[in-house]
C-alpha cells in the first residue's frame, strides 16, 4: 500500500482561500448606492433605446422651437437657431455622464481583473494537484515494477 503524501502548503492554500473569498465578494454584487446609480446609468445611457429616445427628444425640441412657437405665439423662439440653450444642456449632460460612466467601467475592469487573478490562482492550484498526482502515479509505477 502506498502512503498518500500531503502536497498542500500553508502559504499557497491561504492565498487560494483568499482569492476564493475575493471572488465570492466580487460576484456577490454588494455595491454602494452611488455604484448602483452609476451602473444603472451606464446600462441605460449605453443602449440604443436611449440614443433613439434622445435623438427624438432633440428633434422635438428643434421642431417646437423653430415652427410651433413662432406659429402659435408669433413671438421669437426661446432658443434661436444655433440652439445655444440646447447645446448647453447637451454639454452639461456629457460633462456629468462621462465621469459616471468611467467610474462604472473602472469598477467593471477591477472586477474582471480580480476574477482573472482568482482564475489564475485556481489554475495554479490545479496544476500543483496534477503534478502531485503524477508523482504518485510514477511512484506506484516504480513499486509495481519492483514487485514484478
Amino acid at each position: 500500500m502506498v502512503k498518500k503524501k500531503s502536497v498542500k502548503k500553508k502559504s499557497k492554500n491561504s492565498r487560494d482561500l483568499k482569492s476564493k473569498k475575493d471572488l465570492k465578494h466580487i460576484m456577490s454584487g454588494k455595491r454602494t448606492f452611488g455604484q448602483k446609480v452609476s451602473d444603472n446609468l451606464t446600462r441605460v445611457a449605453g443602449s440604443w433605446g436611449f440614443i433613439i429616445w434622445f435623438l427624438v427628444l432633440i428633434a422635438i425640441w428643434i421642431i417646437i422651437n423653430i415652427t410651433l412657437i413662432t406659429k402659435i405665439t408669433g413671438s421669437a423662439p426661446w432658443d434661436p437657431y444655433p440652439f445655444i440653450l440646447l447645446n448647453l444642456g447637451l454639454s452639461l449632460l456629457a460633462a456629468i455622464q462621462a465621469p459616471i460612466i468611467l467610474m462604472s467601467q473602472n469598477r467593471t475592469t477591477e472586477r474582471d481583473r480580480r476574477k482573472a487573478e482568482a482564475d489564475l490562482a485556481v489554475d495554479r492550484k490545479a496544476e500543483r494537484e496534477i503534478e502531485a498526482i503524477q508523482k504518485e502515479l510514477s511512484s506506484i509505477r516504480r513499486l509495481l515494477k519492483n514487485k514484478l
